[in-house]
């Protein structure tokens, strides 16, 4: 299975985000070393804007890493031509502002994936049951190719919003989460948090 990380330098919140280093390493770094350890992943793409506003990271990110530039604004366009390009049927969507997903969690998902491809979404954000920066989200490129064209603005920008605010219409598999402990906000949106996991990383 192919994981697409979501990734730019632009950030209303926390300038310059993915490339803020902890520990001497980028945030990035940690996003994709979190992926790495999911057992079912065979290829990490991060797909990131072209623009020159994010040749920094991609300057990062080239000798290293596959990664796929398209469009800023276009958030599902770049996605959808990210999946594309490496022959993936379906793909894993993950923010580059979740340097603590849980690997085991998107094997998980990956599972389900393979026991039922007639999902055209499997997610856990409708509704949400996993905390903020353990989203996950498998979609079908197909489906998502077949309906990008009556995607409204900020449906393009948010990927799946389409799909969910039209679930009567697709196949989508929501993962529950059983655990019973509180769910803890893990993502990166600010200097708060960014602190925050400057205390949980070693």
């Amino acid at each position: 299975m192919i994981v697409i990380i979501q990734a730019r330098i632009g950030s209303k919140r926390l300038k310059n985000k993915v490339l803020t280093n902890i520990n001497q390493k980028p945030l990035i770094w940690y996003v994709i070393n979190q992926v790495k350890k999911s057992k079912n992943v065979k290829k990490i793409v991060i797909a990131i804007p072209k623009k020159n506003s994010d040749n920094k990271l991609y300057q990062y990110l080239k000798d290293n890493y596959n990664v796929y530039r398209g469009d800023e604004v276009n958030v599902a366009k770049r996605m959808m031509f990210a999946a594309k390009k490496y022959n993936a049927k379906f793909f894993v969507r993950i923010s580059a502002d979740s340097p603590l997903i849980n690997p085991k969690l998107i094997d998980q998902f990956i599972k389900v994936k393979k026991e039922n491809k007639n999902y055209d979404i499997i997610t856990n954000v409708f509704p949400r049951t996993f905390a903020s920066g353990q989203s996950i989200e498998i979609i079908k490129t197909q489906i998502l190719e077949k309906n990008i064209k009556f995607m409204k603005k900020n449906d393009l920008e948010h990927v799946t919003s389409f799909f969910y605010k039209n679930y009567k219409n697709f196949k989508i598999k929501n993962i529950f989460n059983k655990s019973k402990k509180r769910m803890i906000k893990n993502s990166i949106d600010t200097k708060n948090d960014l602190s925050k996991l400057k205390h949980l990383i070693k």
